[in-house]
């Protein structure tokens, strides 16, 4: 039996996941996890694979011990993981609270490091890793500032590590999108309203998870949704990052 696990799958990307690989026709049962038990068990009505609920905060020391456990007991066949939990603050550094950016480096980086690793050991050859990461990855981004630094680390790890896991044929993808209409900004905007008020453009989590399905399938490294967040990515190689961070500042009236 085929089973993905899809970690903040209760709201945004990782929910748009869970239901487009519902879709796969491959897989046989999904793991979801995030902190809404009962947001998960809703996802049940949207989707004919069945769910195996995990509510837990990635936050929690032992969080990471009841899902060893269930791997452990369950000894599932990987063949697709997602990890799609992840937050972010808006502010200049003094803004925003200490705890809250070490908070982002434990969730964004840490929790998407044990997940992957705890879950290697069950995913057999010829399975796929899709680490939620973002466009923030390429540059340094003041105002978004740790946001964007725990991102780069995901981009780094994901590419190297999908290196090493070629002699056992399972691809690593970083998933690099730019804005995405979801509930992201609901917390992002906690303690400030207009360190970023700039958005070129929002995709919905739609059109940019269908775009990372068809790229982890065609066995890529990284994904890289829309034209004009291609020619970002494209601009932040060729430019001095100073002269990429002035942009920003100036987009965003700072």
């Amino acid at each position: 039996m085929n089973t993905a696990i899809i970690t903040g799958a209760s709201s945004g990307m990782g929910r748009e996941f869970v239901k487009m690989t519902a879709q796969r026709g491959d897989i046989d049962e999904i793991w979801v996890v995030a902190r809404r038990r009962d947001r998960l068990e809703a996802l049940q009505q949207e989707v004919s694979v069945p769910l195996h609920v995990l509510p837990l905060d990635l936050l929690r020391e032992e969080s990471f011990a009841a899902f060893q456990s269930e791997l452990e007991s369950r000894r599932p066949n990987v063949t697709f993981l997602v990890n799609a939990s992840g937050f972010g603050r808006f502010g200049r550094n003094d803004q925003i609270p200490l705890q809250d950016d070490l908070d982002m480096i434990d969730l964004n980086c840490k929790a998407l490091v044990r997940i992957t690793k705890l879950t290697l050991p069950y995913m057999p050859r010829g399975s796929r890793i899709v680490e939620v990461d973002s466009l923030s990855a390429f540059q340094p981004v003041p105002y978004i500032g740790m946001y964007g630094a725990t991102k780069a680390f995901v981009l780094s790890y994901s590419r190297s590590l999908n290196v090493e896991l070629r002699d056992r044929d399972i691809k690593v993808m970083a998933f690099c999108p730019g804005w995405v209409k979801t509930d992201f900004f609901d917390h992002a905007w906690t303690y400030s309203k207009d360190a970023v008020t700039y958005y070129n453009k929002l995709f919905t989590p739609e059109e940019v998870v269908r775009v990372a399905m068809k790229d982890s399938a065609r066995g890529k490294d990284v994904c890289v949704p829309g034209f004009g967040v291609k020619a970002q990515v494209l601009a932040t190689k060729l430019l001095p990052h100073k002269w990429v961070m002035a942009i920003w500042m100036k987009q965003q009236k700072h």
